[in-house]
């Protein structure tokens, strides 16, 4: 007679599924708060001239604090289905000499308001797909960044990678134009879910990579993988996190799809039937939660991940978390000037975009015009909230005294029906409710963002959520 089979015992659930059940909604992501929806277009290039001429009046007695420049780079040779990303799909690489002009056209726009060699200490290149420029064309690039701006020595320098095109010699020539950290574009390594989101990439070629980095001495990388994509199962995704975890990335950004065809027009060319249902995509990230952790990754906050000994989950761990709009940050709050078609930047207090159409971009800076359409000056109610907003999701602790001696209100009675709709997140253990503080429970931070909403004054309209990703 066989012997019975012996089966592991089923694993825990990191969290009761009716929880993440009742958690499953839309909700923003608060790289910004008031979130870029509510930039309005009566904000333009004059608006954004007079942020940067306070910027450059406004010099203290120790100086500007360091500027971050964010450049966006719209083209890709083609379309992943999932991307709600400003792209422009071509395989004309011509195309990307225009775009340095106009950008080099941008930059001069920046120096002649802030003056020459603003300091700068961190630099991000994304899109798009940053690398569809050329060696020769990066390199123009980098060395007009270094024209206008002064980035201080151990500047954050990080650039968006597509695996597909990337190479070893690639990887190389960024380093040698100061280029310190990289962000790979993985999604899932399943190569039916592949194939369904237009984005075929082996695990080999992705490890080969990572290889050529460490040796080339990239001081992070990071890994982007996406839940929630046509036909993934949690099986399937389990391998993914398993295989990621072998890869031994520094960071890791855990991102749920948000499947909005009515607004982005290559998620039309994926089936709603071969999404995962609800309660699959709940199953997948708690597996990639707790496979992650297992792994030896800390959680961040929210959707990212790192490995213990990287400086983010250094800040996490000594509350210096801050957030701008790449995501979670140790750079100190700083103004950030944005290039490139749509880029969004902040200066002061203020929120702007550029034009979203290349033609429209292009055409402000032939008259000589900063191609800003729209942006947001905030209140002094967006600041209070935006300051509630980031403590929560940067530091998990909202201190009242402090909030209140920075903006002289009375949090109990400012915010006393936000303070009463806590009260269920802390019946689900997210949050405790201190008598001068609102602390968030190790639980809570997983679904920090429900907290963050509570105080979000934009979203007492349901009907507005449905523009934002799932939390879950």
């Amino acid at each position: 007679m066989d012997a019975p089979t012996l089966c592991p015992p089923p694993r825990t659930p990191l969290f009761p599924p009716e929880l993440l059940q009742r958690l499953d909604m839309n909700g923003p992501r608060y790289t910004s708060y008031p979130t870029a929806d509510r930039f309005v277009e009566a904000y333009g290039a004059a608006e954004y001239r007079q942020a940067l001429r306070q910027r450059a009046e406004g010099a203290t007695i120790g100086g500007r604090p360091p500027l971050s420049v964010y450049v966006h780079i719209p083209f890709c040779e083609s379309v992943c289905y999932y991307c709600a990303c400003n792209k422009v799909i071509t395989r004309h690489h011509e195309r990307a000499a225009d775009y340095l002009d106009a950008l080099e056209r941008e930059m001069a726009l920046h120096v002649a308001v802030l003056g020459p060699k603003e300091v700068a200490s961190q630099l991000h290149l994304g899109g798009g797909t940053p690398t569809f420029l050329s060696d020769e064309e990066l390199t123009r690039l980098m060395t007009s960044l270094r024209r206008a701006f002064h980035f201080v020595p151990g500047a954050e320098m990080s650039i968006e990678v597509d695996p597909r095109t990337a190479t070893p010699e690639r990887l190389a020539h960024l380093a040698s134009l100061g280029f310190n950290r990289l962000s790979l574009g993985v999604q899932d390594f399943d190569a039916d879910v592949q194939k369904a989101v237009h984005r075929v990439q082996s695990f080999e070629s992705v490890e080969g990579l990572m290889l050529s980095a460490r040796a080339l001495g990239y001081e992070s990388i990071n890994v982007d993988l996406i839940y929630g994509l046509p036909l993934q199962t949690e099986a399937s995704f389990q391998r993914t996190i398993a295989q990621v975890s072998r890869l031994r990335p520094d960071r890791i950004a855990l991102y749920a799809y948000a499947h909005l065809p009515q607004r982005f027009k290559p998620q039309r060319r994926i089936a709603s039937a071969d999404l995962p249902a609800a309660a699959t995509r709940i199953g997948m990230l708690s597996g990639a939660i707790d496979g992650f952790l297992q792994a030896g990754y800390d959680y961040i906050g929210m959707d990212h991940f790192a490995l213990h000994s990287d400086s983010l989950a250094a800040a996490k761990r000594q509350g210096r978390l801050h957030r701008n709009f790449q995501g979670y940050s140790t750079q100190p709050d700083c103004d950030l000037v944005a290039l490139g078609v749509s880029a969004i930047g902040r200066v002061g207090a203020s929120y702007s975009q550029n034009a979203k159409t290349l033609d429209e971009y292009y055409d402000a800076l032939r008259q000589g015009d900063f191609p800003t359409v729209r942006g947001l000056a905030l209140s002094r109610d967006d600041l209070l909230r935006r300051a509630v907003i980031m403590a929560l999701m940067c530091q998990g602790r909202l201190e009242f005294e402090s909030i209140e001696s920075a903006h002289l209100v009375s949090m109990d009675s400012h915010f006393r029906s936000e303070l009463e709709r806590l009260r269920p997140l802390a019946d689900a253990g997210l949050v405790v409710l201190e008598p001068r503080a609102v602390q968030v429970t190790p639980a809570g931070w997983y679904f920090v963002r429900a907290v963050a909403m509570v105080f979000d004054r934009y979203l007492q309209d349901d009907t507005t959520r449905a523009r934002f990703s799932r939390i879950i």
